[in-house]
């Protein structure tokens, strides 16, 4: 048993010696380690009031986001309105110019000023759905010298100085920007 208590005396004074060691190394270095504790108490310190910093930032950069996407959006809405409103008003022209067409042509069949009028709404959707700036102009020059055209053959029916009893330029000029179009 002696043995058994020789050893376990060494164990415990081992252990002591280690915690003795231990306490050594603390109380030497306390001085250094409540820095290091400060230092990082501080650089908390800092990195929260940082992180708190960001976090204004960030709100008030999407509050001004938010902001601008409302106006942006506003804008849109607007634009979108004064759009529908164009392009009724280009529809009612086309009906106006049906009807143009009708009375000067009241010999023609019904189709025919339907057919031009058909047409004038086909460039005029073409205008409409154009992705890019030029083509929107080039159809919207289209229509222009479209309508023109079937205005001056109109005029020409009306004033009788014309001996065509056809809209002839008018129907050329769909023959020609349908051949164009394929």
């Amino acid at each position: 048993m002696t043995i058994i208590k020789r050893w376990a005396f060494k164990l415990v004074r081992f252990f002591y010696s280690l915690k003795d060691e231990d306490l050594q190394w603390q109380t030497a270095n306390q001085e250094q380690l409540l820095k290091l504790k400060h230092e990082r108490a501080m650089a908390e310190k800092a990195l929260e009031i940082a992180l708190k910093n960001k976090s204004v930032l960030l709100a008030h950069e999407i509050s001004l986001l938010e902001v601008k996407n409302e106006a942006e959006l506003m804008m849109l809405k607007t634009q979108c309105k004064q759009d529908i409103k164009d392009y009724k008003q280009y529809l009612a022209s086309l009906d106006q110019l049906k009807q143009s067409i009708q009375l000067s042509y009241a010999h023609l069949p019904v189709a025919v000023a339907f057919t031009i009028h058909h047409h004038a709404k086909q460039l005029l959707n073409k205008m409409w759905e154009a992705d890019d700036l030029e083509t929107k102009m080039r159809f919207e020059m289209q229509l222009l010298k479209f309508m023109t055209t079937v205005h001056e053959d109109a005029r020409l029916n009306l004033e009788e100085t014309s001996d065509e009893k056809l809209p002839q330029r008018t129907l050329n000029l769909i023959q020609s920007l349908t051949v164009s179009d394929h």
